[in-house]
């Protein structure tokens, strides 16, 4: 997988004397090349760590759930990003269609999703989650928070805020800078 980091950088004048009339402007090429590969590497080893086996059997068990680990994510997609299409659901999860297609009939057939034609494409059918797949959602969901607490139980409350709110500006601004990296476009 192949991550792309914008070249620039919002930044404040630093030659203003008076910080409450500082003015962000866009500066290109500000960014250094270190600390780049450095969050390259960083985003790496995350992609990795979220892409074990063990981690989503680990998961999967401190939900006690019984699901395939090749379906949960695609349900967690679905009940997140739906109604969605599986040519959108493959994008987002980086799989062949016709794969993700099997999985949602799998998923269908346990009852934890339902396909609906889309209100915009008669032609297309999207995915939803049934109330069992929502129920199921959100075991997950509860285990990823006592797995994710115990992971960073020596964060102050500080560094994790200041942790979601750039890890949200990085993909709004990844997905808006970045020619095809948003997957709805």
């Amino acid at each position: 997988m192949s991550v792309f980091l914008p070249s620039f950088s919002y930044v404040y004048n630093a030659h203003i004397s008076n910080p409450a009339k500082a003015v962000k402007k866009r500066v290109q090429n500000t960014l250094n090349s270190e600390k780049m590969r450095q969050l390259h590497v960083a985003l790496l080893d995350i992609i990795g760590v979220m892409n074990r086996p063990q981690r989503d059997d680990a998961l999967i068990s401190e939900a006690g759930i019984p699901l395939d680990r090749a379906l949960f994510p695609l349900l967690v997609g679905i009940e997140r990003f739906g109604p969605i299409g599986v040519v959108d659901l493959a994008e987002r999860s980086g799989r062949d269609y016709t794969t993700v297609s099997r999985q949602v009939a799998k998923l269908e057939s346990l009852g934890l999703v339902m396909r609906q034609p889309s209100a915009t494409d008669r032609r297309v059918h999207e995915a939803v989650v049934t109330e069992k797949g929502k129920a199921t959602t959100d075991l997950l969901d509860a285990a990823r928070e006592r797995i994710g607490r115990e992971a960073l139980r020596n964060w102050t409350r500080e560094e994790f805020d200041d942790l979601v709110r750039l890890m949200r500006k990085f993909a709004d601004t990844i997905m808006e800078e970045i020619p095809g990296a948003d997957p709805k476009s």
